[in-house]
């Protein structure tokens, strides 16, 4: 297998070089998640990093190479989006009571 050293951006990697193992096509995977032991024996951290790309050809607009990014949350494009699903319920939004924002009809 073809691996090639790709640089890290951000997080507890920062500055660092691995050599990250690149798939068929040639590219590193989009994700790299790194666990990190816990020292008290608990269940292990797991840094997550974004692959983006380093700089873009001046005709084209091509990707030229790749670079890994930190991501705190460890949650941002992890899974397919179809155009069926529904978007994340976000917590602090409540549903009105009445559909359409239409007044509500009490007379009868």
């Amino acid at each position: 297998m073809k691996s090639e050293e790709t640089p890290f951006e951000g997080g507890p990697m920062d500055g660092r070089s691995l050599p990250v193992l690149l798939g068929p096509t040639g590219t590193p995977p989009k994700t790299y998640r790194i666990p990190v032991p816990d020292d008290a024996g608990g269940p292990p951290t797991v840094l997550v990093y974004r692959r983006v790309p380093r700089a873009h050809s001046k005709r084209l607009g091509l990707p030229k190479g790749w670079k890994y990014e930190y991501d705190p949350e460890g949650k941002r494009g992890g899974t397919l989006r179809w155009p069926w699903t529904k978007p994340d319920a976000k917590p602090d939004s409540a549903p009105d009571a009445t559909p359409g924002g239409k007044p509500d009809d009490t007379h009868g």
